[in-house]
Parts: C-alpha cells; structure tokens; sequence
C-alpha cells in the first residue's frame, strides 16, 4: 500500500473489528433520526402547504427510496471493509476520488454547523428554564450573543468523540436511542393531554402561494439522507454480515423517520393552538411550556443533536478530508479540520425561512450527491459487476490510476448530472432572479437528486461500455 493512499483509518477493517450486530445499526439510525432537523423538516413541510398526512406520506416514501442506495453503498463497504473515499477511487481514480470526498465532506461541515446551532438553541433555553433570563435576537438579528455562546459550548463537546473514534460513537448511540424514543414519547403524550388528538390533526393546511411544491419536496426530504447513502460504508465495514447492516438499517430509518416526522407535526400544531404561534423548532415549545419537563425535554435535544452530529456529520468529513492526504490527515485530524470548518457556516440565516431549509439546503446538495452516488452506484454494479481489487485501491500506479490518478470521464459525468439543475438552483435560492431562468430549468431542479443520479450514472456507463479498455473494469 502507498504511504500517499493509506492510513491506518483508510485501511480495510480486520475480521475482528467487524462485530456490529443488526442493534448497533438500528440503534445508529433512531439515534441520527431523532434529532431537531427531522423534527423541523416535517414542521416545515406543515409551514409549505401540505396536510399533516401528505407530508409523513412522504417521508415515508423519501426514506424508503433512499433506502436503496444506502443497502446497495452499505453492501461494499461490508464485503471490503473499506470506507466511502476508498471506494470512490475505483470510478473517479486515486487521486479524482478527492473530488466526490471533498464534496460530501464540506455538506457534512453544513450539517454539523446546523445541529451545533439547535444544541445551542436548546441549551440557551435549558439555561433560561433554570431562570438565567438569557436574551433571544433583537429585531433584524438573526443570533444573539448568548446564543452565539451556547453554540460554541455545544460544539466544543463534540470534540470527545473526535478523539475516541467510532466505537464511542457507537456506544453513545445505543445507550441515548431508548432514552430519546421514550422522550418523543413522553412528548406526544403530553400533547395528547393538552389537546385532543381529532382537535390537532383537523387544523387545515396553510394556504401558500402555487400551492404546495410535492416534487421539490420529495427531493428535498431523499437528499435529507442522501449524504449517508454515499458514506454508509463508513458504518457498514464494521458489519458482522451483510444481513446485520441491511436488517439494522431497514428497521432504524424509513419507520423511525416517519414516525418523528409525526411528532414534529404534533408539536408544531399544538404550539399554534395552545400558544397562538406554530413553531417550528421544538426548543421554542419547550421554553414556552417552561417547566421542569420541559428543561428534561431540553436536555434530550442536546443528546439526540449530539448523537446526530457526531454519526452523520463527523464520521464523513473524518474519512472524507483524510483521502485528500491520508499520510498528514488522520481520522482525528479530518474530525478537528470539520469541526473548525463548521463554524465559518452561519446556520441561522440558512434556517430563517422553512423554505431555504427545505428546498435551498436540501434539495440543493441532494442533487451534488445524487449524481456521485449514480456513478458510485453504476460502477460497482454494473460496469465492475460486484468485484472491486482491494489492494489496487491503494495502488498510486494501478489499474484505478486512469489519466495522472484522474477518471475524467466520471468528472464530466459527474457535471453532466449536475450542471442542468444549475440555474434552476441559482432561481430557487434567490441568487439570481426567478424571472430570468426558463421555468423548465426551474421545475428540473425540483427533481434533482432523481435527475443527477440518472444522468450522471448513464453517461458513466455508457462511456466506461465505449472503452475498449477500461482500466479494472473486472475488478
């Protein structure tokens, strides 16, 4: 193996570190689904239009397509025991997999910034429960000073688990995920108690302007998790058997999501009816509630954002900036680089309206990451047919060496899958005006994820099927 490939965190996993059972994996994903950005992605969908039942409807639907690629990603890093980086460098090359790496690193970076902001969110309210009088933003703000603080008290604690590595991670979750599902639990119920059921789900659908945007949506809420589907291999190297990860991540994710999409839904409405203001965050009901199980419930937040965050959102970016320069950057090292990148993102704005949040962030990386998972995703399959050559992988003079450690052919597919939902993006996020994009580009790019994955992964097949001799095309 080169030194410029390899690091003992890239490396394939020896037999006796794949001991994750089905639970680990289950408990891995309720311990990332139960967080703030589930919760506000179904109050937001409730905020855009839809009835309550058309927006768990589809989540459901989003998580059970994104599902897919997860156990089909999830199945190579479980045979191979090597991570999402490594595996890029079969289609992209050696060198080309810093491209898809680096992407999905700097999106995990985003993630981590905005689960950081609702564990500060939370913790400024917990201490404004024990009556610290703490301040919100003043009018045109959009964070105040206390916050900012709360923040970065929030983000300093993800550093334990950078150093301690994934097997911390993995006990943090299977201990906080009954604690979480009894908490959103205890919420419903509650909710039950202050508002009778037939009262919160008969509120009417908010009235928006051209109605609510279903494919935009559906493409938003698959790239909620679209990130995982590139980097579960991450996870899935240390998988027992094929059966532990595809069972532990069929029961952990599309039931789970549904079901706390609900209770976001839930606790949504009852702050429009029992406080005359519907919230979006479920910090801002818990303060409103105000009591000591409201400061419990508070202190849940920052557990289930701290387990989110520190599976989702720094396990990528650990590998991910590691493949850049594995023999500099250690799993440690890409972990600290992440977090440091994570406080130039300023989450607040992102998160001012529903509407960014929803279609800008993720319906705007969900097609960066679609199209890398289509090449990813055809080259294994269909061009390779399931084979990959391990030691190959590390090989700076190899078969996945291409042109200089380059494929440019998954490039140009790469920018192919993305480039057309370009102006449509630029349209959607104000960048540009509306007026002046073709409303076909526009509605193209409300089917992002779809359309990138598809073209990006057909022109990548037929070009690898055009050349006479594509490099490692049988391994």
């Amino acid at each position: 193996m080169s030194d410029s490939l390899s690091n003992k965190d890239l490396q394939p996993t020896a037999l006796a570190e794949r001991h994750w059972r089905w639970q680990d994996y289950a408990a891995l994903w309720v311990g990332m689904v139960v967080c703030v950005p589930t919760y506000t992605m179904a109050s937001s969908m409730l905020d855009q239009g839809f009835t309550w039942q058309k927006a768990v409807w589809l989540v459901f639907l989003a998580n059970c397509i994104v599902l897919v690629p997860m156990i089909l990603m999830g199945r190579i890093g479980a045979k191979y025991g090597i991570p999402f980086p490594v595996i890029a460098r079969a289609s992209f090359g050696v060198k080309g997999a810093s491209l898809p790496a680096v992407l999905r690193g700097l999106v995990a970076c985003g993630w981590f910034s905005i689960n950081c902001y609702f564990g500060g969110l939370a913790l400024h309210s917990f201490l404004n429960v024990l009556g610290m009088n703490l301040s919100g933003p003043a009018e045109g703000q959009f964070i105040s000073n206390s916050q900012l603080v709360t923040f970065f008290i929030f983000w300093l604690m993800h550093l334990y688990f950078i150093w301690n590595g994934l097997e911390s991670i993995r006990k943090l979750e299977v201990y906080a995920a009954p604690l979480m599902i009894a908490a959103s639990v205890a919420l419903v119920i509650w909710a039950f108690i202050k508002v009778s059921p037939s009262q919160i789900f008969s509120l009417p659908a908010k009235v928006v302007e051209g109605g609510p945007k279903t494919w935009a949506a559906l493409t938003g809420l698959v790239g909620f998790w679209a990130t995982l589907a590139l980097n579960i291999p991450d996870f899935t190297r240390f998988a027992k058997s094929q059966k532990d990860q595809q069972v532990g991540q069929f029961i952990g994710l599309p039931i789970p999501m549904a079901l706390f999409s609900l209770v976001g839904i839930i606790g949504f409405s009852v702050s429009q009816i029992l406080y005359g203001k519907a919230q979006l965050f479920p910090d801002a009901l818990l303060s409103q509630i105000g009591s000591v199980a409201a400061g419990i419930g508070l202190l849940v937040i920052l557990l289930a954002n701290l387990t989110t965050n520190v599976a989702a959102n720094l396990v990528s970016p650990s590998y991910d900036f590691s493949q850049v320069a594995p023999k500099y950057i250690s799993f440690r090292t890409g972990g600290l680089i992440a977090a440091v990148i994570g406080l130039l993102f300023m989450p607040w704005k992102l998160l001012a309206t529903s509407g960014d949040y929803l279609f800008v962030w993720l319906g705007g990386y969900g097609t960066l990451l679609g199209a890398i998972a289509g090449i990813l995703l055809v080259d294994y399959y269909l061009v390779r047919k399931g084979h990959l050559s391990v030691e190959e992988l590390y090989n700076t003079n190899g078969i996945y060496t291409y042109s200089n450690g380059w494929n440019w052919q998954a490039v140009l597919a790469f920018v192919l899958g993305v480039l057309p939902c370009l102006p449509g993006y630029l349209a959607v996020a104000g960048i540009v005006a509306k007026e002046s994009v073709p409303s076909f580009l526009v509605d193209l790019f409300s089917f992002g994820w779809f359309f990138s994955l598809f073209v990006a992964g057909l022109y990548y097949y037929i070009s690898a099927s055009k050349q006479h001799k594509l490099s490692g095309v049988t391994a």
